[in-house]
């Protein structure tokens, strides 16, 4: 299988799109000025305790208090909070981690009042990114992510991926971790570690050392709420997490950008540096690659995939509800079960990909079309079970109840991708009727006989659909021609399927959109 990975850097977002065998998996979308990601540390203050919940709302500078429930604390909070109190009164040179002596860890039933008060200055982590009205989720039990190993400091626990099957090399790796890990830090080792070598997991380890302890650095003047520790920007996360092997490229259409991620590439897998390439085409990355298009038939209600078979997303607050369809396909088989059952594998492997497309979280309902033979119900479950071994998020998959409906749980720790495909028609601004089709040319005609004198005969371009462009160019002489004649000003035309059939853009010298 291949794998590639597009990103399309503009001023105010990047969006990185993970391709499998050339079709669209995964798409996220990062705002250049996002805050409270997943993995941000932030020096945080208690202001409410909620002895009910066993919970307390933390301000960490988002417009809502954070949450935090006592399970999230981590068994090491105690220490943790005591180191950080050191910090933050020390008149010298803080000591170490590997020389500081941990408290007992808490009560797995303990009660948060035990250990906390309104007004406390406490360290966390952002565990879930703020979803629709809630603010952010947060844990205290803080854990930094390398490529190869994830630190958890106040802890003495070795771990090794449960995905490292070879029992060799799962004792390997423990050995050689416990060997050079400092004291009362935790590690786990993960999928990726196999078959390293000591000296890149000890220089990894040693830089994730290092970012802990630079949290603690100038924390005595830091302010509260503010953020300590950033995680990765997306784009570096996203490549730490899944980069292996099948990877074959990584296009980006910014140059700052690409040298950005060929430095980092160097760093976490230098063996892979050559896949990374720049873009420098005219036309838009995406859809270059075909994404555009992809993201146009993928994102919206219903999703077609096989022979004329669909699904229906719909989402709710508490859920999100898939309906399984055969449409046309229910004379294509020999009986009802056989068709059924091609169906429902088909689209159970639609279904694992639309919920890493969209990133669908928390509780997920899908209704397969009904099916009589328990193995055929059996060979379903197990195929979605297979179609979703790729899936990064925990999950936890359901066998099928006797009414045919599959339920999956799904972590969520971000908001769900949503693509809004529908537009308002520009035309007509959704009221149904345009002006005539046959006024259309002239309305561009007069448009650019203003914008010459506005722009003092500096060259412009059209930008317009196929067709509409193909019309102005088509013919001998054609009419982009004969304004030529007349106006001794050539005006460049470019298609864009993106443009509305009947709109058009202009554009100055610099290239910069003309509001007309």
């Amino acid at each position: 299988m291949s794998t590639e990975l597009i990103i399309n850097a503009s001023p105010n977002e990047i969006a990185i799109a993970l391709l499998e065998d050339k079709r669209l998996v995964e798409l996220n979308k990062e705002k250049s000025n996002i805050q409270f990601a997943v993995g941000d540390v932030y020096l945080g203050k208690v202001k409410k305790i909620m002895p009910g919940l066993n919970a307390a709302f933390v301000d960490v500078g988002y417009e809502k208090d954070a949450f935090l429930h006592y399970l999230d604390l981590g068994p090491q909070f105690q220490s943790l909070n005591k180191y950080l109190n050191l910090s933050l009164t020390r008149k010298t040179k803080i000591m170490p981690i590997e020389k500081f002596k941990t408290e007992q860890d808490i009560d797995k039933h303990g009660k948060i009042t035990n250990l906390m008060k309104s007004g406390q200055t406490i360290l966390v982590q952002i565990a879930k990114e703020p979803i629709a009205s809630k603010g952010p989720r947060l844990t205290s039990e803080i854990s930094l992510a390398g490529r190869n190993l994830v630190l958890l400091p106040f802890s003495d626990k070795v771990s090794v991926s449960t995905k490292i099957k070879s029992e060799e090399e799962r004792d390997r790796l423990k050995r050689l971790i416990l060997s050079i890990k400092p004291k009362t830090y935790g590690v786990i080792v993960r999928t990726v570690a196999k078959e390293r070598k000591v000296a890149l997991l000890d220089a990894e380890l040693r830089s994730l050392v290092e970012r802990w302890e630079s949290i603690f650095q100038d924390i005595k003047v830091a302010a509260t709420p503010s953020l300590v520790l950033g995680e990765l920007n997306r784009t570096s996360a996203i490549l730490r997490d899944i980069l292996n092997s099948s990877f074959n490229n990584i296009i980006v259409n910014d140059q700052s950008l690409y040298r950005e991620i060929r430095d980092f590439i160097s760093t976490i897998a230098p063996e892979k540096q050559k896949i990374v390439k720049y873009y420098s085409s005219k036309t838009p990355i995406f859809e270059h690659f075909g994404i555009d298009k992809q993201i146009k038939s993928l994102f919206g209600k219903t999703v077609s995939f096989k022979s004329g078979a669909y699904l229906i997303i719909e989402h709710t607050e508490a859920l999100h509800v898939i309906d399984v369809n055969s449409g046309n396909r229910s004379q294509s088989a020999s009986d009802q079960e056989t068709n059924a059952l091609e169906v429902n594998l088909s689209a159970a492997e639609e279904i694992a990909r639309q919920l890493r497309l969209r990133d669908m979280g928390g509780i997920i309902v899908v209704d397969f079309i009904d099916m009589t033979k328990a193995e055929n119900r059996q060979k379903l479950f197990e195929q979605m079970k297979e179609a979703m071994k790729t899936d990064r998020a925990k999950h936890h998959i359901l066998p099928l109840s006797k009414f045919g409906l599959l339920q999956i749980t799904r972590q969520r720790v971000r908001p769900e991708m949503d693509v809004q495909i529908m537009e308002t028609c520009p035309t007509c601004s959704g009221t149904g009727e345009i002006t005539p089709s046959i006024l259309l040319v002239d309305q561009i005609k007069n448009h650019f006989m203003y914008l010459i004198d506005k722009e003092k005969g500096k060259s412009l371009t059209l930008r317009a659909h196929p067709y509409l462009a193909s019309y102005l160019q088509f013919g001998c002489p054609s009419i982009r021609i004969k304004w030529f004649l007349k106006t001794k000003i050539w005006l460049k035309i470019k298609s864009d399927s993106n443009i509305g059939i009947l709109n058009y853009e202009f554009f100055d010298h610099n290239g910069e959109k003309i509001i007309l």
